[in-house]
């Protein structure tokens, strides 16, 4: 199977049937499949801040691997953060596993039986941990992974965590779409956008609205465009041979998921 890095992100949108079939053929198995959210993102932060991210993520690593790249999900599992902000649209976490399982059933079908979620959404874990669960239980051939963006590394989950462990539109978020989606941004609200972390100690797993003021939990206005520059080029560059080794690598027994032989 090639994996030689390809000059620009190849995205299944824009192939043809012919060029989709073309890639199974000659042993491309892996396609990766961004992940977002809509949702509030404090007042400085747009509501697809979560979507770019992990699209932007999965085309860079794209370009650099030759894995083709699925359409981004736009809507997430956001029901943590409310009715308080308006902007959210969240799913039920059923809907999003849904989703994803159908998605792998169709490109199973045209031979590719490797997905990489590139999630930037922190809860849309748990619903993409049981679609995985449902797709290896029905597919004997599947191998699914799901990458936080935020935990690629610990290089990025320390950049991530720096100001906050329960961080949202932080200094780390807010720096990826200044140097990714600057549009995205309203720099003038920076300032006092700040909001601690309230989530130290707790028993609980709150939703937002009770422990934050704005919807944020970081500080963003220490967010730099160069901070944004370095942090996208760490994930890239770990997620990047992450999804070089997921091209190559077999079970470590060959078992058969439906057999006792």
């Amino acid at each position: 199977m090639s994996t030689a890095p390809a000059s620009a992100p190849l995205l299944w949108e824009n192939l043809t049937w012919e060029e989709i079939g073309a890639l199974a053929s000659s042993g491309v198995e892996l396609a990766l499949l961004p992940v977002g959210a809509t949702e509030q993102h404090g007042p400085h932060l747009a509501v697809g801040m979560d979507s770019v991210c992990a699209t932007e993520v999965a085309h860079a690593v794209s370009a650099e691997t030759g894995a083709p790249v699925l359409p981004t999900l736009r809507y997430g599992c956001s029901l943590g953060h409310s009715r308080r902000w308006p902007g959210t649209i969240a799913l039920q976490p059923q809907t999003l596993i849904d989703t994803v399982v159908q998605i792998f059933e169709w490109i199973h079908a045209f031979g590719f039986r490797r997905l990489m979620l590139i999630n930037a959404h922190v809860t849309n874990f748990a619903p993409l941990r049981c679609a995985l669960e449902i797709i290896r239980s029905r597919f004997d051939d599947a191998m699914v992974a799901i990458r936080n963006v935020a935990e690629v590394s610990a290089r990025v989950r320390a950049e991530f965590f720096a100001d906050a462990q329960d961080w949202h539109a932080n200094a780390a978020e807010t720096a990826l779409m200044l140097h990714r989606a600057p549009s995205l941004v309203r720099v003038e609200k920076l300032a006092a956008s700040d909001d601690a972390d309230r989530t130290d100690g707790l028993i609980f797993s709150h939703p937002v609205n009770r422990t934050s003021t704005n919807g944020v939990t970081g500080f963003p206005s220490g967010a730099t465009r160069e901070q944004g520059a370095r942090l996208f080029t760490w994930i890239v560059e770990d997620l990047a041979a992450q999804v070089r080794a997921a091209m190559i690598e077999q079970p470590p027994l060959p078992n058969s998921y439906f057999s006792r032989a």
